[in-house]
């Protein structure tokens, strides 16, 4: 249940795109290096939201000696005392451009209770080169190709919040591609206007935004499964509820440093 929980809350935090937005589009970024989000991970059990992990979200530049890139950096976390229940140490990574946000390289790389999953992408355009473990087998490599303009969950968090959401209308539908597991994924996002919500930035307007998987058992209705954007020039995703087949949770935002704005 908590793993399902830690993987889709990553997926809603990634695919956010409306009809009205087109990727030429993309303007003044709504982030910068440095910045750091922290969010706590809570679950229903038995009728109680119960806290028990925390996810970071961080930016950094790196350089080398042709290029610049900005390493998106999501860590995901059980607290201490839940260790012995269900132990997660997750890490999902990106390097892409500090200007388009087009991915390079994305790398994952999940201990989930002493299971173990790795993956490495080098994105050729719409050709990825792969490198994956599972459990405590050796590496495997597989070349793959993806729709275009699909992206991993992290690098496509990022490219959302410098596109003008502002400009959907209510009841606008996007439908939307992401590739995990080496495998794409389909969404369908929905814009329902904005929505006032308390937050650790204060009371703030916000983008409301449904989220439902197509042919995933995952995510079904776009009522029931909510993503809150600060409607602001931060972007700022604030809060995340949903339910799945096993119960209900939410991801809060409880620290924002180095905003840009």
């Amino acid at each position: 249940m908590i793993v399902q929980f830690i993987k889709i809350t990553f997926i809603i935090l990634s695919i956010t795109s409306f009809s009205t937005i087109k990727a030429q589009e993309l303007s003044s970024k709504s982030f910068k290096s440095g910045e750091h989000l922290t969010y706590q991970a809570s679950y229903n059990m038995s009728g109680v939201l119960t806290t028990f992990a925390q996810v970071d979200l961080k930016t950094a530049t790196v350089k080398t000696s042709k290029n610049s890139y900005l390493h998106l950096k999501c860590t995901a976390n059980t607290y201490t005392k839940w260790d012995n229940f269900f132990k997660i140490r997750d890490l999902y990574e990106a390097y892409v451009s500090p200007y388009t946000v087009t991915p390079y390289i994305y790398k994952r790389d999940n201990n989930e209770n002493g299971t173990i999953r790795k993956e490495k992408y080098i994105y050729k355009g719409q050709n990825i080169k792969s490198t994956f473990v599972r459990g405590r087998s050796g590496e495997i490599k597989e070349n793959f190709t993806i729709p275009a303009n699909t992206r991993d969950i992290v690098s496509t968090l990022y490219y959302i919040r410098n596109l003008p959401i502002s400009n959907a209308k209510a009841g606008d539908q996007k439908d939307f591609n992401i590739v995990f597991d080496r495998k794409t994924k389909s969404a369908t996002l929905s814009f329902m206007g904005t929505e006032t919500v308390n937050t650790i930035l204060g009371n703030i307007k916000c983008y409301k935004i449904g989220v439902s998987l197509k042919k995933e058992n995952l995510l079904k209705g776009k009522a029931n499964n909510i993503l809150y954007i600060s409607a602001d020039k931060n972007k700022v995703p604030v809060l995340i509820k949903f339910n799945i087949p096993v119960g209900s949770g939410q991801l809060k935002l409880i620290k924002a440093q180095n905003l840009k704005y």
